[in-house]
């Protein structure tokens, strides 16, 4: 195959170039690094199998070649980079979705969206469930990200509906590994960054807000699996194992053998108090659930991040 990944050089982008690079297809990699970064990119420079397009998607773009597969991660995508970037959010999420949405049309390929667990806002129910419509603040801070994203998935949905697009769309929930920003700004890359460090980590409000915690590699196989199904409903992706930010700030404290104290901010504006996906559909359609436990996925990210 021959794939497109908007956001390439990001995170999650960057694994997806690494994986699909592993299995012997072309990658090209789209992106502009207002967030993403070359660093991720290196180990596949001299790979004949990748290319690089410099590229904001939200202005349109023309690929030469054939194209299989359009997959729309590039978004900023951490609380501390979409709100210091709003309108470019805003704009990756509807002009930069309706871009992708085109080349994959003009090329009949298939489209994949990267949508998050963000478009259920600060959730009423926990776990949430792909028919959960949402909780969401459309004109506070955090909302020209989560705003963003559910029209990325409506107009998704309209070019399956009007023009027979096969599109797939994912929730993706909180993922962690290698290649996260030390800077990120949430809440795993913090306490290890801190911990390592020796800085206190902060916690915000008391700390007993959850969030379930999915680690890179499983994400990875996740994607794959809906990119090969027949399925084009949206599919929640992360791990159910539900933990409160005050625990996982005492696990990452013994793992990294940190004496870091911690201290308490205030919350920030409409952050979520739940966050713990509901997996049936992605276990049922899909025969996938995460396997790495936290423990080891944090003693993987640890070690990226003393080598950082």
């Amino acid at each position: 195959m021959r794939l497109l990944i908007t956001g390439g050089a990001g995170f999650l982008g960057s694994h997806l170039c690494e994986y699909f690079l592993g299995k012997g297809h072309g990658v090209i990699c789209l992106d502009n690094f207002i967030t993403g970064s070359k660093d991720n990119l290196k180990p596949f420079f001299n790979n004949r199998q990748f290319s690089l397009i410099r590229h904001d998607i939200s202005k349109p773009v023309i690929v030469a070649g054939k194209l299989d597969y359009v997959l729309h991660f590039a978004s900023p995508a951490s609380p501390p980079d979409y709100l210091k970037y709003p309108i470019q959010t805003l704009k990756v999420g509807a002009l930069g979705t309706h871009n992708a949405l085109g080349l994959a049309k003009a090329k009949k390929a298939k489209f994949f969206l990267a949508s998050t667990s963000e478009v259920y806002g600060d959730p009423l129910v926990s776990p949430q469930k792909e028919t959960y419509w949402g909780h969401v603040n459309p004109v506070g801070l955090r909302g020209v990200y989560d705003e963003a994203k559910r029209f990325a998935e409506a107009i998704t949905l309209a070019y399956h509906r009007q023009h027979g697009l096969d599109t797939k769309i994912i929730r993706i929930f909180n993922t962690y590994g290698e290649r996260m920003s030390p800077e990120d700004g949430r809440v795993i890359p913090n306490f290890i960054s801190q911990a390592l460090l020796g800085k206190p980590l902060t916690v915000y409000g008391d700390g007993s807000q959850t969030r379930s915690y999915c680690y890179v590699d499983d994400l990875v196989f996740g994607i794959e699996r809906v990119m090969f199904s027949k399925f084009n409903q949206p599919v929640n992706l992360g791990n159910p194992n539900e933990l409160s930010v005050l625990l996982l700030a005492k696990r990452i404290l013994k793992l990294t053998g940190s004496k870091s104290r911690m201290v308490y901010k205030p919350l920030p504006q409409d952050d979520p108090k739940v966050r713990c996906p509901d997996i049936t559909l992605a276990k049922t359609k899909l025969h996938w659930s995460p396997r790495v436990s936290l423990d080891e996925g944090l003693a993987k990210t640890i070690a990226y991040f003393r080598g950082q």
